[in-house]
């Protein structure tokens, strides 16, 4: 097991991560660069499928094997893991797989990732009412907002684990208990925690996570979860020859699915993505999820002890009641006066990636979001490069 040593060993921490070597990448909240495992891994599956054919037992052993390492990130069952991407895909496949009926009301929040928002506001076409929740912060949803927006027609609560922008996770599991309490459904956008922090599906219906985040694996390759009591709930919105039972590849009169995980998957999976997705997530596995989170914490603190003295503002502090169960790895921050585009600019010339973010008022803050394998050193030279 690797562990975090690594971090203190600069050959082998550029080993594991060859983008370290030439660059500081702040931005996992966007799209993050592969570690070497994943690279190795997407190599792999180009050569055995130029020599042996891309449909192989090697291949067809990673996809189960993605599965098992996806439930264990979960604690959720094998079967209940369909390998989807992006995080959009699963988000619309719940919203048009339940069988709504006119009048039913979707609790959502309008100012998650448009992602999260357009798949339950468009329910409107359906005769669903969508009911935003608002927060003085952005993405700060605690149980008594979610509770407040509650009706005897809400059928479904859809939200992100942790806001893109201001970065706070919320209580899931205590926000899903009470709405399990009430029969209502939990739908979890969780590709801004998945792979940073410790995360339990014990009380969640469904989840969708693209891998290219913090889990660290390539683009288009991602995880969609139905808890197995929500299966026969969730009709597939899409259908093809890998959901469908068609012996012998021969379409069928009738329509019966697949079981498990396939339920959802309605044609040929994204095999190297999800080779390189599954080297990642055995890599976080293996390192383990409780140290990537108090790392990801410790990296925060160093970004806004430095970032103080110079007059940045965090978009949420660390005074926040609660803080270590509400505190992430993204750290946004505005400025009274200075030009934050071109900050930003400073940075990328200086070889260091952050992201240029705005909320709803048009207002600009630079989002650092460094993961585990980041360095002290590493944000000392980003802060250089902002006090120029």
């Amino acid at each position: 097991m690797p562990g975090l040593s690594f971090v203190h060993d600069e050959p082998e921490r550029r080993r594991m991560f060859p983008v370290a070597a030439h660059h500081v990448f702040f931005a996992h909240a966007g799209v993050a660069p592969l570690p070497r495992v994943a690279e190795e891994a997407l190599q792999d599956f180009a050569r055995r499928g130029a020599e042996d054919g891309q449909e192989s037992a090697w291949a067809w052993a990673k996809v189960r094997e993605a599965r098992q390492a996806a439930a264990a990130l979960l604690g959720a069952s094998e079967d209940e893991i369909s390998l989807l991407g992006p995080t959009s895909l699963g988000l619309n496949l719940v919203a048009l797989g339940l069988d709504w009926r006119p009048g039913d009301e979707v609790v959502y929040c309008r100012e998650d990732y448009p992602a999260n928002v357009y798949p339950w506001a468009a329910l409107e076409n359906l005769g669903v009412a969508p009911v935003p929740l608002h927060s003085p912060v952005l993405g700060a949803i605690a149980w008594e907002d979610v509770e407040a927006a509650l009706t005897p027609r809400t059928r479904l609560v859809a939200l992100a684990s942790c806001h893109f922008l201001s970065g706070y996770r919320i209580d899931v599991d205590g926000i899903g208990r009470r709405l399990h309490d009430r029969g209502i459904l939990f739908c979890l956008d969780a590709i801004q925690t998945l792979g940073a922090f410790p995360l339990s599906v014990e009380h969640v219906d469904f989840l969708s996570a693209d891998s290219h985040k913090w889990l660290l694996g390539p683009c288009g390759a991602g995880i969609f979860y139905v808890k197995t009591a929500c299966r026969e709930r969730l009709r597939p919105a899409l259908v093809g020859s890998w959901n469908v039972v068609s012996p012998q590849f021969v379409a069928q009169d009738a329509i019966q699915f697949e079981t498990g995980g396939r339920r959802y998957e309605p044609g040929i999976l994204n095999i190297p993505g999800i080779a390189g997705m599954l080297a990642s997530m055995r890599l976080l596995l293996d390192i383990g999820i409780d140290a990537i989170g108090q790392r990801l914490l410790e990296l925060r603190g160093a970004l806004v002890d430095r970032l103080r003295p110079l007059g940045y503002q965090p978009l949420l502090d660390a005074d926040t009641p609660d803080a270590d169960r509400h505190l992430s790895g993204i750290v946004s921050v505005s400025h009274p006066t200075r030009d934050l585009a071109a900050i930003v600019r400073e940075l990328d010339a200086g070889g260091v990636s952050v992201s240029l973010r705005h909320n709803r008022l048009g207002q600009a803050f630079i989002r650092f979001s460094p993961h585990f394998y980041n360095t002290d050193e590493e944000i000392d030279r980003a802060i250089a490069l902002m006090q120029s």
